[in-house]
């Protein structure tokens, strides 16, 4: 460990500044704290440390990551390749995708009409008009199934 001028912050203060403000998956506070100059071993020190405490989890990341997602409308094949990418390991989010659809709160076929129907007042007229509604939907993260049932079922009165 490097000596500190008075007044520097060490990896722990500004992690737990970046977390007081929302969760951070481990590889994304990592890669913060780099950012900010420090060691990459005080840094792995630090990640520890907090995990160790339970003020950092990615458990915990992506399952508040997956709720906020699902309230934008977005579908599991565009969630799941961000956690990914954010650094969040394949078991932690399949567990927090099971957790999720275990408590029944997630259909996702549901989910896939919701949002076509928000942002879409009918089908479409032509293949084209059609088309750009799939488009949609698959840019949000719907698998072709979802799709599908979300163009049958969207307009569909309750």
């Amino acid at each position: 460990m490097r000596e500190r001028t008075p007044g520097e912050a060490t990896p722990r203060d500004d992690a737990i500044r970046l977390l007081a403000r929302r969760e951070y998956a481990r590889a994304e506070l990592a890669e913060r704290l780099a950012a900010k100059g420090h060691a990459a071993a005080e840094v792995e020190a630090c990640l520890d440390a907090l995990a160790e405490a339970g003020l950092q989890s990615d458990a915990r990341f992506a399952e508040s990551f997956l709720r906020s997602r699902l309230a934008r409308g977005q579908g599991p094949v565009k969630i799941r390749l961000e956690l990914e990418r954010r650094g969040v390991e394949r078991e932690v989010v399949a567990t927090a995708f099971a957790e999720q659809e275990a408590g029944g709160a997630t259909d996702w076929f549901a989910l896939a009409a919701e949002t076509l129907a928000r942002r879409f007042s009918g089908p479409g007229d032509s293949p084209r008009e059609r088309a750009r509604r799939e488009r949609f939907l698959a840019g949000r993260g719907f698998d072709f199934d979802q799709v599908r049932h979300a163009l049958a079922h969207a307009w569909d009165d309750d």
